[in-house]
């Protein structure tokens, strides 16, 4: 059996183990990260067992060597040592660079890497035998999406995801969706953030200026839009400056 992302800490990710054993005994073979964000990763560690393979994007390695300290120092300060002291950063063995089919015996999983979009290290997973697409952050609903990667990369991506032939999105952030219709929001507020950034780079306004107004039609459909869109808007101005 395969087990997709692990939760944000040691103690969350021995929960969903425990979810896990209450339902099965049948080896867990692979854990499969769909990119490197702490609150996708952090669990990780509950699952560390001889035979599980720890499966990701080609790039994650790299993203978590980089980033995995700054994670777990901001981690501890907003949740404290003792939930974040016993995390280590695990880093997949079984690297995805483009597709990978993992045979589990009675289902066949079709993971996918992709581009720079939500990450650099953006991995989805497609469950043939149920039509059930894993699409971790590359799909957000009612929390506002988030960009650490490539706006550009991120729109291009959702016109091949559309492709997929799911029935349901499990999303990274959000309820379980039929598919693809659950990509309208999300297309609606990248789109728009993209044409209000280009409007202001055209227009030579400042990178303040373009934080505090982009996408603002926006701010009434999502949750937690002024925890993240200004910091959205500062990395796709960063992005198209000089396109």
């Amino acid at each position: 059996m395969a087990v997709i992302d692990t939760g944000g800490s040691l103690r969350g990710g021995e929960a969903l183990l425990a979810a896990v054993r209450a339902r099965t005994s049948k080896p867990i073979r692979y854990v499969i990260n769909t990119h490197g964000h702490p609150d996708h990763v952090f669990g990780n560690g509950a699952f560390v067992a001889e035979g599980t393979s720890f499966v990701g994007h080609s790039k994650l390695p790299q993203a978590l060597a980089t980033r995995g300290p700054y994670y777990l120092d901001n981690f501890r300060r907003i949740m404290g040592s003792d939930l974040i002291d016993p995390v280590k950063i695990v880093p997949p063995t079984l690297l995805v660079t483009d597709t990978l089919t993992l045979d589990l015996g009675s289902r066949r999983l079709a993971l996918r890497a992709w581009s720079p979009g939500h990450s650099d290290s953006d991995l989805t997973v497609f469950d043939e035998t149920t039509k059930t697409l894993f699409a971790g952050d590359l799909v957000f609903l009612r929390h506002v999406p988030v960009m650490d990667g490539s706006i550009r990369g991120w729109l291009g991506t959702l016109k091949e995801l559309e492709s997929i032939p799911a029935q349901r999105v499990v999303p990274g952030h959000g309820p379980v969706s039929e598919w693809p219709g659950a990509l309208a929001n999300e297309r609606r507020y990248l789109m728009a953030l993209l044409a209000d950034v280009r409007a202001s780079n055209k227009k030579g306004e400042p990178i303040r200026t373009v934080a505090d107004k982009a996408a603002a039609s926006e701010r009434p459909h999502w949750e937690l839009f002024d925890d993240y869109n200004a910091r959205n808007a500062t990395a796709a101005f960063s992005e198209i400056e000089w396109e």
